[in-house]
């Protein structure tokens, strides 16, 4: 059965700012213009904008047009980074350890990560809030979906933006479980934890525009003080 209407229109416009033909902040034709383009009603490119506008991927300014959505490492950590202090404010968390290293996949890493990769990148970091290490994370990446990163460190403190912009991956969702469990000896001696002390361990997984799990991400944290902060709608 062939997609319905709107939905190529969808397509074609995910596909063109994947692609970097549409670019960050960059102008998209008017709703006249798309349907001529893609043979479609005004209608149903409006219907369109609209989804598109609904999921983060394009802003709309009234009298000015459709604009990609600029994504900045402010507004990339407030979406992604859920640490808050008690109050519900959100401190910049500093990056105070990294490292990168490429290695074979495990089973478990090529099953979960789109295109089945045989080789990945893992990003060891630690982050602190108010001078007290706060969060230990480990991300794994496609290493063919990501060449050269592992060379590139240090790396920028928000890796969403930087996957936007050196690699035209743009993260739109983040699917997580979370459970406490208690401190290994790495994350703790990291932490400066005893182990065994209990953390508050997030299990991530990052998916970019095109709808592909390209991040896999496990992050412990303490939480004596601060809390993992969800907004629901």
């Amino acid at each position: 059965m062939a997609p319905p209407l709107y939905q190529v229109v969808i397509d074609t416009i995910v596909e063109r700012i994947a692609s970097g033909v549409l670019q960050s902040g960059a102008l998209l034709p008017s709703e006249t213009q798309l349907g001529a383009e893609l043979g479609v009603s005004q209608g149903t490119a409006r219907k369109a904008l609209m989804e598109l506008e609904s999921r983060g991927l394009v802003q709309r300014a009234q009298g000015r047009g459709t604009f990609v959505t600029v994504r900045t490492p402010e507004t990339s950590l407030f979406n992604f980074f859920r640490l808050r202090a008690a109050d519900g404010t959100l401190h910049t968390p500093k990056l105070e350890h990294e490292t990168a290293r490429r290695r074979a996949a495990t089973e478990a890493e090529r099953a979960a990560l789109w295109g089945r990769p045989d080789e990945v990148i893992e990003i060891e970091r630690v982050r602190s809030l108010a001078g007290r290490a706060m969060t230990y994370e480990v991300s794994v990446i496609s290493a063919a979906l990501f060449p050269g990163l592992a060379d590139r460190v240090p790396l920028p403190n928000t890796l969403y933006v930087f996957y936007q912009q050196a690699y035209s991956i743009i993260i739109v969702r983040a699917d997580e479980q979370v459970k406490a469990v208690p401190a290994p000896a790495r994350c703790a001696r990291l932490l400066g934890l005893k182990v065994g002390a209990p953390v508050l361990a997030v299990q991530r997984q990052a998916v970019d525009v095109l709808d592909r799990v390209v991040e896999l991400r496990l992050s412990q944290n303490v939480t004596d003080d601060h809390a993992y902060f969800i907004s629901l709608s």
